[in-house]
């Protein structure tokens, strides 16, 4: 049982969005006070499904209003956190298209649109460098 509460407690439960732009890009976001990009999104709170979640956090983060139905679950992520050291996230993952601007807000400091094909030298959360951009190349070479 400790065992347990201890792994449990090292983990962190995240929505997070794979947001497309109409030209293919996806938006990565930039913490206040941090470096590396990631995908939008945020914790799950105990009483909240992960589409709900997702909603909240990026009409807060990004000002974006989302329908939770057009959200397309592509299952769950995992790797080590990018910000809290010794700590693992936990991502329930959903695919949104999108055609609007966004704005940071709350602790948001920077948003980037990225071509999936490159990561532009930039610094990325391990979430987002190792499994969703690898993820998100194979489903467009699928499809081509």
């Amino acid at each position: 049982m400790t065992t347990f509460s201890i792994a449990a407690s090292r983990t962190i439960r995240i929505a997070a969005a794979l947001l497309i732009g109409p030209d293919g890009r996806t938006l990565l976001v930039r913490k206040r006070g941090t470096t590396a990009f990631m995908q939008p999104g945020g914790k799950i709170e105990p009483h909240e499904l992960p589409v709900h979640a997702l909603a909240r956090e990026l009409e807060e983060e990004l000002g974006l209003d989302i329908d939770p139905a057009q959200a397309v679950y592509l299952g769950p992520f995992s790797a080590p956190a990018a910000n809290e050291p010794g700590f693992v996230v936990h991502a329930e993952l959903f695919q949104l298209n999108i055609d609007s601007d966004v704005t940071p807000a709350a602790e948001i400091e920077e948003v980037i649109w990225i071509d999936p094909a490159t990561e532009g030298g930039i610094v990325l959360a391990p979430l987002t460098r190792d499994l969703i951009l690898p993820f998100y190349r194979a489903s467009l070479t699928a499809i081509a």
